[in-house]
């Protein structure tokens, strides 16, 4: 299937690793052109130069919990692509104890996605086939065997709520608003490979938990995402799009 991506511009933030970094190389190697952004410099300094042997790539780094760098990162990114027309917030602040573990859910999983879309949005209006995809998680959706109470599920759950607004809202403007929510998914330096060496039982139990038998892989995201941002499903806005192999237990009508 052609995504018709060819030409299109995106942002993605969290792109220096694992899923940002495979929906960054999917964009490109459908033809888009990326503005990516995270928070080391050197290591997405290294992931720019790598990526931009697949096509057009600026880079910054961003701290997406501050608003104003938010900001600057966007307006940065659609002066150097030529626009703006697919946006996909994906950084996360993951799973912490202790009451700075909320603080830093709420600035980067929820806020950061409420300063890209209010940041982006005079660029997406400008759209021909504006697109917004957030990566929520399964841990937002249901109470599991391995899903604890903490601030990272409980905040997806309002990045969930609030793309499915946004949705509402935005979709007079043209621009669709989608969420992709992963299950487990492993990758090198990711939060499953330590969980398969350090907690080897937990491992085990979502391998059972995966009707497929696996956990998913970075590019299993990544595909979806690509999909929901191309104009291949630009009669697709509102939904929440669960990659996870089986793993939840949930009937969704």
């Amino acid at each position: 299937m052609d995504l018709d991506l060819k030409g299109k511009r995106a942002i993605v933030s969290g792109a220096s690793r694992g899923i940002g970094l495979a929906i960054a190389r999917t964009l490109l190697a459908e033809g888009a052109s990326v503005g990516v952004c995270a928070r080391g410099e050197e290591h997405l300094n290294e992931v720019s130069a790598e990526l931009s042997e697949l096509g057009t790539v600026f880079h910054k780094a961003v701290d997406v919990g501050d608003a104003d760098a938010v900001k600057s990162f966007v307006d940065d990114a659609a002066e150097a692509l030529g626009g703006i027309d697919i946006v996909v917030v994906n950084a996360s602040a993951a799973t912490g104890k202790g009451p700075q573990a909320w603080v830093d859910s709420f600035n980067v999983d929820l806020m950061s996605l409420v300063n890209f879309i209010e940041s982006a949005a005079p660029h997406l209006e400008a759209s021909t086939s504006a697109s917004v995809v957030t990566i929520s998680t399964t841990s937002a959706l249901e109470a599991g065997p391995i899903t604890t109470a903490n601030s990272y599920g409980a905040l997806k759950a309002a990045v969930l709520q609030h793309s499915s607004a946004q949705a509402r809202a935005l979709g007079p403007k043209g621009i669709r608003v989608n969420a992709v929510s992963p299950g487990p998914i492993f990758f090198e330096g990711g939060a499953w490979e330590t969980i398969q060496t350090s907690r080897p039982a937990l491992y085990e139990a979502a391998l059972e938990s995966a009707s497929l038998g696996k956990l998913g892989a970075a590019q299993d995201v990544a595909n979806a995402v690509t999909f929901l941002a191309s104009p291949a499903a630009g009669h697709v806005t509102g939904i929440n799009m669960v990659v996870d192999g089986g793993f939840t237990n949930r009937f969704d009508f």
